[in-house]
């Protein structure tokens, strides 16, 4: 059974204006021992030149859970969600931040922390 644990936190930056890719709300569900993360990014996509193209799953010592490859711009969808499932995060783990990459800028943005409950 899926049991939600954390829900929506927001960031005070509502747009990116063709900055950095920023990380707005993130919902995160265990599923059988296992993470599941919808993030919705915000970015000011201008095409295959300049668009928001990653997020990932980081922990506090700086580890990397899991990363989701954003695979084309989203000009016409914006903000827009995804999803990522199966990631594995440590007994102990109680805390992950969630940072989303561009294709100019690399990792930055607003980042959203998200605390786990099990």
């Amino acid at each position: 059974m899926l049991r939600l644990v954390a829900l929506v936190a927001s960031c005070l930056t509502l747009a990116a204006h063709a900055g950095e890719a920023d990380v707005l709300q993130v919902r995160a569900a265990e599923q059988g021992g296992t993470w599941r993360f919808d993030v919705t990014v915000a970015h000011d996509d201008e095409g295959w030149d300049h668009y928001a193209d990653a997020w990932r799953v980081v922990g506090p010592d700086g580890a990397v859970f899991g990363e989701r490859i954003l695979l084309h711009p989203h000009e016409t969808e914006q903000p827009f969600t995804r999803s990522l499932s199966g990631v594995s995060i440590p007994e102990g783990v109680s805390q992950v931040t969630i940072q989303a990459r561009d294709s100019v800028h690399g990792w930055g943005g607003a980042e959203v922390v998200v605390e786990l409950e099990r």
